[in-house]
């Protein structure tokens, strides 16, 4: 059987325009990149690729992620305001443009300053509002922001994928999408995985006490 559709699926997210892909996607790129650093940045510099770049001030692409960046959803009338409400928030940017690679055409770097660190964040927009991240710093991931995502960051150990899959079945929670990265055997590693329900607070401190583990970071779904 074919799988059921809504009218949302067919029509779009539900969003201030002019693009599903320019726009909606771009407020929930900047969003989902605030959920995963946990708090508004101190500044954020911003790169735009490809089509982004091209057609992205027309679009309201640069709004947009400033906006998602100060927690905004697609359907805020507020995004038109973004920069001076991220002014008034205390957040500086910058938006530029440049050549990311081999990447999706609505393709955004996000280099977000928190106190005395650095992030980078890169993902795309994919087409109807969804949005996908594909680089946190020197690793590649994978995280859509449709689903509760959680964020290990640990030496690569033997055992240490089987021990953290088997807490999080033990606390009933099911695993939807995985993705390991490593900057070379025996390393620093980063997991992320997307499971159906939010892992409660005991399933975060049993992760966090594992050997090896060095942060643990809950993300909710935006």
């Amino acid at each position: 059987m074919a799988a059921t559709r809504s009218v949302f699926d067919i029509l779009g997210p539900v969003m201030i325009g002019p693009s599903s892909s320019h726009t909606a996607g771009a407020v929930r790129l900047g969003l989902l990149a605030r959920a995963i650093v946990g708090r508004l940045p101190d500044s954020v510099t911003v790169t735009l690729h490809g089509s982004f770049a091209s057609t992205g001030k027309g679009h309201g692409t640069d709004l947009a992620i400033v906006a998602g960046l100060l927690g905004m959803r697609p359907d805020d009338p507020g995004i038109v305001d973004a920069f001076e409400r991220a002014a008034d928030a205390g957040m500086e940017f910058d938006i530029r443009t440049g050549d990311l690679g081999d990447v999706h055409a609505n393709t955004a770097l996000l280099q977000l300053s928190l106190g005395d660190r650095t992030v980078e964040i890169m993902g795309s927009s994919i087409g109807g509002g969804e949005v996908l991240v594909t680089r946190m710093g020197r690793f590649e991931v994978y995280a859509t922001g449709r689903m509760p995502l959680l964020i290990v960051e640990h030496t690569d150990l033997p055992g240490e994928i089987a021990a953290v899959t088997r807490i999080i079945s033990e606390h009933g929670a099911n695993i939807a999408e995985m993705r390991v990265s490593r900057t070379r055997r025996g390393a620093e590693a980063l997991m992320l995985i997307e499971t159906d329900t939010e892992l409660d607070a005991d399933a975060l401190a049993a992760i966090a006490e594992l050997p090896g583990v060095m942060v643990t970071r809950a993300v909710p779904a935006v």
